[in-house]
């Protein structure tokens, strides 16, 4: 089966046989001198290709469950009728509650003809569609309150030519399946781990984009993702989950297995606290967020906010959208986004790529610069006073693209140790007379609200989180997520740690899913409220879990003969 799994995703994708770029500027060209003299014309036309080849492998209780590899090639086709200043994507107001379509387009890559032929297809049917778009919104502008702020539609930019040889992909499946084997067994070892599973999954994603504008760029990114979970259960009938996860540019970056074995050894040792920890009560008060901790909560508060898009929606809160200039953090916090960093020490960024999904650079973009706001991640959507992408416009094929985040780095000035923290936070105690304060170790996920239409808040989910009282003792707690506003959460940063912890994921939001780091240090915030988690009100299994070394049973025994 290996040697089956390395052939698979071994095959060329681009070269002299399958010149796809070639074909896809060739297309562009043909079908933009016909939609050029249309009325309405066509003033602008790209084509996106991205071909994703992904080896997935699972295991749970120290067995394999599933291996697969999936080959995938879809097209996006941006069509734009009107002008820069005002186009078929010029938001329709009032239609609260719509939701982007997610719509990919299956092409071949190894078929010159059939992708000719599909794009030929396609385009007119973009084209068809855009024209129809654009009746629309000339409609909803006339009907409609005056805008907050009138600026273009779209962004001229430079073209760019870029192209990205690799050599292929070659993994060798049969050993990896041994190895998540080896990783989910010693669950099995514990009576109230309900769930264990350890999967790996290991891809190659290479991307064409050609534009109008004269763009033609071929890109091509590896990345290999191991995850490990287990899930036990409170006496209470709360799930208590504990994760693992780890991002690399190529398999052998990912951590060896001496390492992976010492971290599933601590998360079985996690659960079994978690069980005999104490439910957590509502709590206002002084916290300390890790490193991992602290980078999903900006990325939650401050990341989504100062997305680009957001600050031209009259359906957006726009929390940030009028404090360029002013302070919104102390003076020793900088926040940079920058696709164009691979790495934090050792550990490799998901959020790092060359070009986004417009064919625009990627760049660094400082968000906030000595505590100050200076500017927004902008795609080729214009917003008032930012009239160009800084490289931001990202999407999940089928979507289209807006400004998203790529690898959030928070840099401070002023460093303390976690100790200090520790001791800052107990001070904090004092003088607000709280009984403990608490420490985010680690951290699930979160989620955000940016709207006007619901409360403009957020919600980050922790998983291990300990109170820590004035003694200095530290006692586990479970059912905690941390809730706030972003503005008065903002406002009661102190102090940070010194050691700077990454977070690797995928953050969905109207352009898809799209892989995202987070670099931060641990933070002391001086006024923080939890809320008690949502648990399930299933009880505990019945039946006890089987002994680890059971034997055989008759029947089974005959089967493996």
């Amino acid at each position: 089966m290996g040697l089956l799994l390395a052939a698979a995703l071994a095959g060329p994708v681009d070269g002299a046989q399958v010149p796809v770029l070639d074909v896809l500027q060739e297309e562009l060209e043909r079908s933009l001198s016909v939609l050029g003299e249309q009325d309405p014309p066509a003033y602008f036309l790209s084509y996106e290709i991205t071909s994703e080849r992904v080896l997935s492998i699972a295991a749970s209780f120290g067995a394999a469950t599933g291996q697969s590899v999936r080959e995938r090639q879809y097209v996006d086709i941006v069509v734009r009728v009107g002008d820069h200043e005002f186009d078929n994507t010029h938001p329709v107001r009032g239609a609260r509650g719509a939701r982007p379509q997610f719509a990919p387009l299956s092409v071949p890559v190894s078929d010159m003809e059939g992708l000719r032929k599909a794009l030929w297809f396609h385009t007119d049917r973009k084209y068809k569609d855009a024209i129809e778009q654009l009746t629309r919104v000339k409609t909803n502008v006339q009907v409609t309150a005056q805008e907050e702020s009138e600026v273009p539609d779209f962004s001229p930019e430079a073209p760019e030519r870029f192209t990205e040889d690799r050599p292929p992909l070659v993994i060798d499946g049969t050993g990896w399946a041994e190895r998540l084997e080896r990783y989910t067994e010693p669950f099995a070892g514990s009576g109230h781990v309900l769930s264990a599973t350890a999967s790996v999954s290991i891809s190659e994603v290479t991307r064409w984009f050609v534009s109008s504008e004269g763009a033609a760029i071929r890109t091509v990114q590896p990345a290999a993702r191991l995850f490990v979970a287990g899930v036990a259960k409170a006496e209470d009938g709360m799930d208590l989950p504990r994760f693992e996860s780890f991002f690399a540019f190529a398999p052998e970056g990912l951590p060896d297995e001496a390492e992976v074995m010492e971290t599933v050894s601590g998360m079985i040792r996690d659960l079994e606290a978690l069980r005999a920890a104490p439910l957590a009560d509502p709590y206002t008060g002084p916290a300390v967020l890790s490193g991992r901790a602290s980078g999903v909560f900006f990325h939650e508060i401050l990341g989504h906010r100062v997305e680009g898009h957001r600050q031209r929606s009259d359906e957006d809160a726009q929390t940030f959208g009028k404090m360029l200039g002013e302070s919104v953090l102390p003076e020793a916090f900088s926040v940079y986004f920058d696709p164009t960093v691979r790495e934090v020490g050792e550990i490799d960024l998901a959020g790092s790529y060359r070009y986004d999904n417009q064919g625009v650079r990627a760049r660094r973009v400082g968000v906030i610069e000595d505590g100050v706001l200076r500017r927004f991640l902008m795609s080729r959507t214009p917003i008032e006073g930012f009239s160009r992408s800084n490289g931001h416009g990202r999407k999940q094929p089928g979507f289209a693209s807006v400004s998203r985040q790529s690898n959030l780095l928070v840099e401070v000035a002023e460093t303390r140790s976690l100790d200090e923290l520790k001791q800052l936070l107990v001070e904090r105690l004092r003088e607000q007379g709280k009984e403990y304060g608490l420490l985010f170790d680690d951290i699930q996920g979160g989620f955000t609200f940016t709207g006007r239409s619901m409360p403009n808040a957020f919600n980050v989910m922790p998983i291990m989180v300990y109170r820590i009282y004035p003694n200095g003792r530290e006692e586990l707690v479970r059912g905690v997520d941390l809730i706030g506003t972003p503005l008065a959460t903002f406002s009661q940063i102190v102090a940070a740690g010194g050691e700077t912890e990454v977070f690797n994921g995928i953050c969905g939001a109207e352009s898809g899913g799209v892989p995202v780091s987070a670099a931060s240090p641990s933070i002391l915030v001086a006024q923080v409220e939890v809320q008690k988690k949502a648990k399930s009100q299933e009880r505990l299994p019945l039946l006890p879990s089987p002994p680890r070394d059971a034997p055989q049973s008759a029947q089974a025994a005959r089967s493996v003969r």
